[in-house]
């Protein structure tokens, strides 16, 4: 059976696209980063990404904890693999679209930093907010 999905969800740096219904064991989204803002610097307890930059510009910061970080521009097109308790964070050089593969929204996002003064993100908050 096909079921045609789409949510949009605001966020403080910009919106999601989410094309998965809740509960699919994969998740596709389409990620707006308005220049210049940033992701929280996160990892996940169980969710693996792969994030695609398909238009604008953004940098990429990832490592095993949030005193070691690497600093990069992305490259358009490139898969970037984020594996479950890498430390890690998005950052908006201008507006830009970046494209998320990942496994279920399942388990604790953990916010180590966030502009936004978020907490972490918890799988049920997750599911009260796309009801």
């Amino acid at each position: 059976m096909i079921i045609p999905f789409f949510q949009r969800v605001d966020k403080p740096w910009g919106y999601e696209f989410i094309f998965t219904p809740a509960g699919a064991p994969t998740t596709a989204k389409m990620l707006h980063l308005n220049a210049l803002c940033r992701f929280s610097l996160q990892y996940h307890e169980q969710k693996v990404e792969t994030l695609i930059l398909v238009k604008g510009r953004a940098k990429i910061f990832f490592g095993s904890d949030k005193d070691n970080l690497t600093e990069e521009e992305m490259v358009p097109n490139k898969g970037y693999y984020i594996q479950k308790k890498m430390v890690h964070r998005l950052q908006a050089i201008t507006d830009c679209d970046v494209f998320e593969s990942s496994t279920s929204e399942a388990g604790t996002t953990v916010r180590l930093e966030d502009d936004y003064k978020r907490g972490n993100e918890t799988e049920e908050e997750r599911k009260q907010a796309r009801n």
